[in-house]
């Protein structure tokens, strides 16, 4: 077999079969095919999309180049969910906990991030004394007895997807469907999950900016995901604006808490129990997502689930009294407000130059080195469709430095203010199974 055959099979519109593809992934894993032959292999994809079958073994054969986590000694069905990114998600900070406080396991490796904010991991740090690393036997364990914990990626998944996505991002050939599907399924199913629930965001402050783009995605995502043999559904939602009020570490947790305890904001909150309701279906926990969704409302009614994320807190070493006393969490130097310029009704935010913004205060990383200050961060006043009044407060800025007229900037670059009523968009656009 020859790198060159498959390149031009790939070009002319051809399907690669499973040994083509394993043949293909091995040899650039291992070094023997060289970059500038998987590049131009890259771009005949790009080009020429890619059928499901052939995308389900491009995920397999990445998923076998590396480690693969064994989650066969916890419990149940271990649904994982995964979300494309956004600003001032915080699913994972809600759903780890209340998921299993209705005893569906949540066995979750996550990572740090490069963007706007921190990782879920960079989050939980917030918390004093968490702890994101542990032995396998002592995670399982943990699991089974709590039925939670989140610990940091480690091991050596995926290499060939770690060295695709590094070339993609130098030869223009990131933005390809079956590409992106492949990489993220990949990650999904070498961290051991048997079931998989996607949160594919659409608008500006997302990867894929339109709903038919992110349909795509979402329909080639749950292709793979069944086709691997993990039952999988995708949830398409809106990120045109910020999720939540509170980009930021520390605050984001603060606002985890809270929607834990119900008080959370709405669209937080209904995002959390649609895609909780599809994790406990999945998991074999109720006969449809109505009855899961009334599982998920009771818990949190009946404080089951604010109870859950002490015990989860707790059990990895944090302080649990961060719950009841959210002074505890990290607390920047200096509060100040940035007010509206003139009256009338929030008919935007940008979602990305928001998450710029608090980028800017320290919230995020620029590269994987960079420092993460947990204790700043903005928490937005007003949303899309709120009338405001010159004077009244937009965003509530929380900062360790006194110069921050950039910042202030950003924010009001981020807003737009119309006299005239905007036309709200749908949370959720559709659910794709």
């Amino acid at each position: 077999m020859r790198m060159i055959d498959l390149i031009e099979k790939k070009r002319d519109g051809q399907e690669l079969t499973k040994d083509e593809i394993n043949f293909m992934v091995q040899g650039y894993t291992r070094g023997d095919i060289p970059d500038y032959q998987m590049s131009a292999l890259a771009m005949a994809v790009f080009f020429q999309d890619m059928s499901s079958s052939e995308s389900v073994h491009l995920t397999m054969a990445m998923v076998e180049s590396g480690d693969q986590i064994d989650f066969s000694e916890i419990e149940g069905i271990k649904v994982d969910k995964h979300s494309t990114g956004g600003v001032g998600d915080t699913t994972t900070l809600i759903l780890a906990p209340l998921v299993a406080s209705v005893g569906v396991p949540v066995a979750k490796m996550s990572g740090r991030g490069l963007g706007h904010t921190g990782g879920t991991i960079d989050k939980l740090e917030s918390i004093a004394g968490f702890e994101v690393e542990m032995d396998g036997t002592t995670f399982n364990q943990l699991v089974n007895k709590n039925k939670v914990a989140v610990v940091g990626q480690s091991g050596n998944l995926t290499p060939a997807d770690k060295q695709l996505y590094g070339l993609r991002d130098v030869t223009a050939t990131v933005d390809s469907i079956p590409l992106i599907a492949s990489s993220i399924m990949s990650k999904k199913i070498a961290s051991g999950a048997d079931a998989i629930v996607l949160d594919v965001k659409t608008g500006s402050g997302a990867f894929m900016k339109d709903v038919e783009g992110a349909k795509k995605l979402a329909e080639t995502m749950t292709q793979i995901g069944n086709g691997a043999g993990r039952n999988t559904i995708a949830v398409i939602s809106d990120m045109n604006q910020p999720l939540g009020f509170a980009i930021g570490n520390g605050l984001e947790v603060k606002e985890a808490i809270d929607t834990l305890k119900g008080e959370g904001p709405e669209d937080l909150y209904e995002l959390c129990l649609t895609l909780g309701s599809h994790m406990i279906y999945l998991a074999g926990q109720a006969d449809s997502t109505k009855e899961a969704r009334t599982q998920l409302e009771d818990a949190i009614k009946s404080g089951r689930a604010v109870e859950k994320w002490k015990t989860f807190i707790e059990a990895q070493g944090g302080d649990k009294s961060v719950v009841d006393d959210p002074s505890k969490l990290p607390a920047a130097s200096h509060t100040f407000e940035v007010k509206a310029k003139e009256d009338g009704i929030i008919s935007e935010i940008i979602a990305d130059e928001i998450g710029i913004a608090a980028s800017m205060l320290g919230a995020g990383r620029t590269t994987k080195d960079s420092r993460i200050d947990l204790a700043v961060g903005l928490v937005l006043n007003k949303k899309v469709g709120e009338k405001v009044k010159k004077g009244e407060s937009l965003v509530t800025v929380h900062s360790n430095t006194k110069e921050t007229s950039d910042v202030v900037e950003k924010i009001y670059e981020s807003y737009s203010i119309s006299p005239h009523d905007v036309e709200s968009k749908p949370l959720i656009y559709d659910v794709i199974k």
